[in-house]
């Protein structure tokens, strides 16, 4: 194995070249995972603050115990890992389109596969994140219209720099009012971005949800001087 670059699965799926990769920036160097999706990145573990901070924050915002948690997207499994880490949730359904991925982690080939798919309180769902958002029998197969604590999402890079086109239409206020209806009363959406604040979405959000806000997380990066950011939109069912 060369220990600075190893291309550990490639597969060719219906969106695209698909392939996972562990490369290092110096030989003594920490890992860095990274999952490609055609000339895309769909998620690196070298900048991850972002996606265990949808998970801290969103959580922080939620009442209770015993909470039924709902993930969009799971990537390395860090915004999944970061939930299961709260020992009031008791169920996470993480929710990708892409199989594959899903598999990477049932055979323990990514850092965090173990931990999130071994977890018995995890449910690692194929499917189409966006299609069953907006769904009358809801995330749960077994539970059909059942409703939860917390809607977490880290699907597209942004709610204007998306994976797939036909995911658009989630960011309306229709789609946002439709998702908020698979929320328990007091129950929390949040959403990740690496774009700037879109005002609209904000506006869409505040159709439906309370308390909603921007939060603005920052991280050092080795490519320029500046941190880099992300945002987590969040918001409460009233």
């Amino acid at each position: 194995m060369n220990p600075m670059f190893e291309e550990i699965d490639w597969q060719q799926t219906p969106i695209g070249e698909l392939a996972l990769r562990r490369r290092r920036l110096s030989r003594d160097g920490e890992d860095i995972w990274e999952i490609k999706l055609n000339e895309g990145y769909l998620m690196s573990s070298q900048f991850v603050d972002g996606e265990i901070a949808l998970a801290d924050l969103a959580l922080a915002m939620t009442p209770g115990d015993d909470l039924d948690v709902v993930v969009g997207g799971l990537g390395l499994g860090y915004t999944a890992e970061a939930v299961l880490r709260d020992s009031r949730v008791a169920k996470l359904i993480v929710v990708d389109l892409i199989p594959e991925v899903i598999q990477w982690h049932r055979d323990h080939l990514l850092p965090l596969g173990r931990i999130v798919a071994d977890d018995p309180r995890c449910i690692l769902r194929e499917g189409d994140f966006f299609a069953l958002a907006g769904a009358a029998e809801g995330f749960d197969p077994a539970l059909p219209q059942q409703l939860h604590d917390a809607i977490l999402i880290d699907i597209d890079h942004s709610t204007t720099h998306l994976i797939k086109d036909a995911s658009a239409s989630f960011y309306s206020a229709p789609a946002i009012a439709a998702i908020t209806g698979k929320l328990k009363p007091g129950g929390v959406f949040a959403l990740w971005s690496t774009d700037a604040e879109d005002a609209d979405f904000v506006a869409a959000l505040s159709q439906s949800l309370i308390d909603v806000r921007v939060e603005r997380v920052e991280f050092a990066t080795p490519y320029r001087e500046q941190p880099a950011f992300n945002l987590i939109y969040l918001g409460r069912r009233p």
